[in-house]
């Protein structure tokens, strides 16, 4: 008894009560020069822009431009791009009274954003995305690229197997079903992993967990948890189930990379030398050195299998999903992709390397498909240094920049009858006569997206083999699809129905 009251003085002490306060003060002093100068930092931007770029309308004054999203999602991108159309070049979006980010929308000024190096929001910054991306460039050569095209069609073939076993008319939720598929080809050919995920289901979870972190990433973007910090919101509802997920997605990851170091210590020299010639994405990163000879690390490896296992087949997923409600919707277009994939194959399961030149209008039908319903809608960026536009008009670093690719596609100052349907848009002589940096699916410049090839090759072999087994035709017994800005393009509730028909 006596031990615990001493502690308890001990506890109480005058000395001690003070060195807390102090302690106490400190934290709050500190934190309060750190709000002083993020807002004066942004009081600087904010103010700078001003004086060159115009503010649209309806802005509230306590939450900016966010005000508009409780208008819904469609109602909110008609409205900002009747903006990009009034704007033709830029203008400002008010996140809040002191926050605010710049719309471009003109190709030249979208131009002079991409071709920075800056730190994209979502992507490694600096000189260690350089470093990685060198290290990276050697597993997208066409040699690499070359036999994965079988195992796109197995991985295809495995769901039109799965659809067989619908009745004739059924009506499915196409997205659900290729993010699967395209998950399988992923998991077979950067981490050689013959999961028999679709056929064994298990790895929906992992699908549901990469479409948890989608939504939580831009739920947290268009609310107030925008301007709060890491540490305030990763003690939120909200911020822990985005570190439960994240140790979710990390676990998998972390799970494949450890068996495949092991197999890899255990090779023998001659079998070190063979597998070398045929490498996956996950040997690459291991086996990876830069000009130090230095790899990367655990982390890093696990970061970009992340990365590389998220945008390798949840993208893929949506630019095939919605190619597939397109040509649903365009019966027409539909069947001239059919009978040059039924010309090309000659009805053969299997589409090889050298099939893929000759599938030209169906390449047509997927590239319109990207312009409408782009997998990757929007980009930010933030200024690591000053930009100044082609006009001469400069705007500072730390200035954080918003592309919205899904506008720019979209705008009839830059697209001639933008919500038509035309593949032939994208024929050789309209395409040469367009600016480079109006039609942005896979992003340009420096941060282009490296998997393009990767991922073309993929949707040229799964619309060519649905197309030889299957007619698709919309489900109008549910509402026309809607979509939703998730970091990639899905479909509102209930999803992306079609039905099936098998031929």
């Amino acid at each position: 008894m006596s031990t615990g009251k001493s502690q308890q003085t001990a506890f109480l002490h005058p000395n001690i009560v003070t060195a807390a306060g102090l302690c106490l003060l400190a934290v709050a002093v500190a934190l309060l020069l750190k709000i002083a100068f993020i807002v004066q930092r942004k009081l600087r931007v904010l103010r700078a822009l001003k004086k060159d770029f115009p503010v649209p309308p309806g802005a509230h004054w306590l939450l900016g431009h966010l005000v508009l999203f409780a208008k819904g999602e469609r109602e909110f991108e008609r409205i900002f791009l009747e903006f990009a159309i009034r704007y033709p070049h830029v203008c400002i979006f008010m996140n809040g009274p002191l926050d605010c980010t710049l719309s471009v929308h003109h190709p030249d000024y979208i131009k002079a954003v991409l071709q920075r190096p800056g730190d994209g929001l979502l992507t490694t910054s600096g000189a260690k995305w350089f470093r990685n991306r060198r290290l990276l460039t050697p597993g997208f050569h066409f040699e690499v690229l070359r036999p994965y095209v079988k195992l796109f069609s197995d991985s295809t073939n495995v769901m039109l197997e799965n659809w067989e076993e619908f009745g004739a008319g059924t009506s499915i939720d196409v997205f659900q079903h290729v993010s699967l598929m395209t998950l399988d080809s992923m998991l077979k050919c950067a981490l050689s992993q013959d999961t028999g995920c679709q056929k064994r289901k298990t790895f929906n979870s992992y699908i549901s967990v990469v479409h948890e972190l989608s939504a939580l990433v831009m739920s947290r973007a268009k609310g107030l948890m925008a301007f709060v910090s890491d540490f305030i919101y990763y003690n939120s509802a909200s911020g822990k189930r985005y570190k439960k997920a994240c140790k979710e997605v990390h676990q998998f990851s972390k799970k494949i990379i450890q068996q495949r170091k092991k197999a890899l210590d255990n090779l023998s020299s001659t079998e070190t030398t063979r597998r070398q010639k045929y490498l996956d994405f996950l040997d690459i990163l291991l086996m990876a050195k830069d000009e130090d000879g230095n790899g990367l690390t655990d982390a890093e490896i696990r970061d970009e299998v992340d990365t590389f296992m998220f945008e390798g087949h949840d993208t893929t997923a949506s630019g095939l999903a919605w190619t597939l409600y397109c040509l649903a919707r365009h019966p027409g277009h539909q069947e001239k992709c059919r009978k040059e994939a039924q010309e090309v194959l000659q009805g053969r399961p299997d589409v090889t390397w050298e099939d893929l030149p000759s599938m030209k209008y169906i390449t047509l039908c997927i590239k319109e498909s990207l312009r409408i319903y782009p997998p990757v809608p929007k980009i930010l960026r933030e200024l690591e240094e000053p930009l100044t536009f082609p006009d001469g008009k400069t705007v500072q670093k730390g200035t954080t920049i918003f592309v919205g690719l899904q506008r720019m596609h979209h705008n009839p100052n830059i697209w001639d009858r933008p919500e038509e349907y035309d593949p032939l848009r994208f024929s050789p002589d309209k395409s040469s006569r367009r600016h480079p940096y109006t039609f942005l699916p896979f992003s340009a410049g420096p941060r282009n997206c490296i998997g393009q090839h990767f991922a073309m090759n993929e949707l040229k072999t799964a619309v060519a083999l649905i197309l030889q087994r299957f007619r698709l035709t919309p489900d109008d017994s549910l509402p026309e699809p809607v979509p939703v800005h998730k970091i990639v393009l899905r479909a509102n509730s209930p999803g992306l129905f079609l039905k099936i028909n098998p031929l």
